[in-house]
């Protein structure tokens, strides 16, 4: 399996030196790690954050990893984020939008290896698509089996299901 790291800001310094300490992992991978948190913190689908984290993990070296959230997300949810390790990413927009332009810019820019984009929203075929054809690799987090987009499984490599992927 493989997970996600994602990108420091440009000019960001300790961004920047989090990345650069993040760059030891085993197999020397830079993994960007994307979370939907509108369409995966539901309750039918029980996610545990640290099961996310764990298999973006196992693709390599998170450089960021990143938590997404509308700006009607609960003071208690963005601290529970917050205490997992996540950089929580609040918008007054479409959640979707900002995921996945930061996804797009962290591909293009060299930034990440292997991207993880754990959702259940079509919208980030494209994002992964491009993602590919920069040459990296792509992986599709759904939160169960139930909650899965079929197109953003298939467009992605590898595509897991935290319901069937941890145990």
């Amino acid at each position: 399996m493989l997970f996600s790291r994602l990108f420091g800001d440009e000019g960001d310094e300790e961004t920047d030196e989090a990345d650069e300490a993040n760059d030891d992992g085993e197999n020397g991978l830079r993994v960007g790690l994307f979370v939907d948190g509108p369409n995966i913190l539901r309750e039918e689908f029980d996610v545990d954050l640290d099961d996310v984290r764990t298999i973006a993990e196992s693709y390599g070296a998170l450089a960021t990893t990143r938590l997404y959230l509308d700006e009607n997300a609960s003071p208690g949810l963005i601290q529970a984020g917050e205490a997992r390790g996540f950089e929580v990413v609040t918008t007054s927009g479409d959640v979707d939008v900002k995921l996945a332009v930061d996804l797009t810019e962290a591909a293009v820019a060299g930034r990440i290896d292997v991207v993880v984009v754990a959702s259940r929203d079509t919208d980030f075929k494209p994002a992964l698509e491009i993602a590919a054809r920069e040459g990296v690799r792509t992986v599709a987090l759904a939160p169960g089996e139930h909650g899965r987009s079929d197109a953003l499984q298939n467009a992605a490599q590898d595509a897991l299901s935290l319901d069937a992927d941890v145990k």
